[in-house]
């Protein structure tokens, strides 16, 4: 049976620079007695990424995830893929969506935590959801290859309170095709 797990790991270290604002509140006029009985809405926080990576994870002895950048990953079982992604001055907790496309079904879909996890109908697409408080300002997300993983082109799109952070195109390589190149 074909397992995959999604492992949300909080973790440090971490390419992409630049300001994300989340979504501007709709503009919705509220009445005076509205106004009297409601307080105005919560203005959303502006979200500065300062790194996003791809690539293959591993532990090291003290349980440390580290991260090596590659668009080619060994279709092995047990290796792990994902993201990493830095977000400066967060205060409290963020929104995170994962939408992972594969070339085809997979045999079987898993994550470790079901909840929040969604599937298209034709087995090709896996939405992740999330809300966390970062841990040192990061959020990741981690996928094992498991047997009957799809090799061939990939694609992650990484969003945070519904912004585009990350596109990460990559390819599952079967044995006989990994070849040093990244």
């Amino acid at each position: 049976m074909r397992t995959w797990a999604a492992t949300v790991v909080l973790t440090s270290s971490l390419l992409m620079s630049g300001v994300i604002h989340t979504s501007v509140l709709a503009n919705n006029p509220m009445t005076v007695s509205q106004s009297s009985s409601q307080s105005p809405p919560n203005k959303p926080q502006a979200i500065t990424i300062t790194k996003v990576e791809f690539g293959v994870a591993s532990r090291d002895s003290e349980g440390k995830i580290n991260l090596t950048p590659t668009i080619r990953v060994p279709l092995e079982e047990g290796n792990k893929y994902g993201w990493r992604i830095q977000i400066l001055d967060v205060k409290g907790e963020v929104t995170w969506r994962e939408v992972l496309r594969l070339p085809k079904p997979p045999e079987t879909w898993a994550t470790d935590s079901g909840e929040n996890f969604t599937l298209s109908a034709d087995g090709t697409e896996a939405v992740t959801k999330r809300t966390q408080l970062p841990k040192d300002g990061v959020i990741e997300n981690f996928w094992t290859i498991a047997p009957g993983d799809p090799p061939g082109k990939h694609i992650i799109y990484v969003y945070v309170d519904e912004r585009l952070v990350g596109n990460f195109e990559f390819e599952i390589v079967p044995k006989e095709r990994q070849k040093v190149r990244t």
